[in-house]
């Protein structure tokens, strides 16, 4: 295993050989980091969180208690994931019939946003900044900053990348952080704001 001189692992996680811990992550009671996981820099992984084998953690992700981030999870940069959400890798699983070879895999694009009790079927793709709301249900990708809700989720309006609802059409100026945005065809595009041009 590797892990940052400047990272700090509590004495009750596991971090099993091969897995990659970045500067400054935290990972608290009880979690299981498994080999060839690589979690990023400045990340916090909350107590009885498990990342499995291959899964990629960008830099910033928070990944609050009771989550586990199943093999086939890619979370990229500034993604939170509220507490006891779920992730799958299997759309059909039964006990008694191997599906290791049909894992599917789940993309979570930057500074997206799921909130606790949600849950993402695997082979969804979330947008960057979209907003996943707490007990929904995602069973198809999610646009960028998009707000869902909802058993099945469905969009009811669009987020800013500093976390406050946009104008209903996704289109003019965030009250909160002044940033700007344009609307077309169901989509949504930031055009000016403070983290516009953010570096990974």
């Amino acid at each position: 295993m590797s892990v940052h001189s400047t990272a700090f692992v509590h004495e009750s996680a596991y971090i099993d050989d091969g897995a990659v811990i970045g500067a400054a992550t935290r990972v608290w009671h009880f979690c299981h980091v498994l080999g060839g996981a690589v979690i990023g820099e400045r990340c916090s992984l909350g107590q009885n969180v498990v990342v499995m084998n291959g899964v990629r953690v960008g830099n910033n992700v928070k990944i609050q208690n009771n989550v586990s981030v199943y093999e086939g999870v890619e979370l990229e940069d500034d993604v939170f994931c509220g507490p006891s959400m779920v992730f799958t890798n299997v759309t059909n699983p039964r006990s008694h019939v191997s599906r290791r070879n049909e894992y599917r895999g789940t993309l979570v694009k930057r500074g997206s946003s799921i909130g606790a009790n949600a849950t993402i079927i695997c082979g969804s793709t979330l947008g960057e900044y979209s907003f996943i709301g707490a007990g929904a249900v995602i069973a198809k990708d999610v646009p960028a900053y998009a707000l869902m809700v909802g058993v099945p989720a469905r969009r009811i309006g669009w987020m800013c990348q500093c976390g406050e609802r946009l104008p209903d059409s996704g289109q003019g100026r965030c009250e909160s952080c002044g940033s700007t945005y344009a609307s077309s065809a169901d989509v949504v595009r930031q055009l000016s704001g403070p983290n516009l041009n953010r570096q990974p």
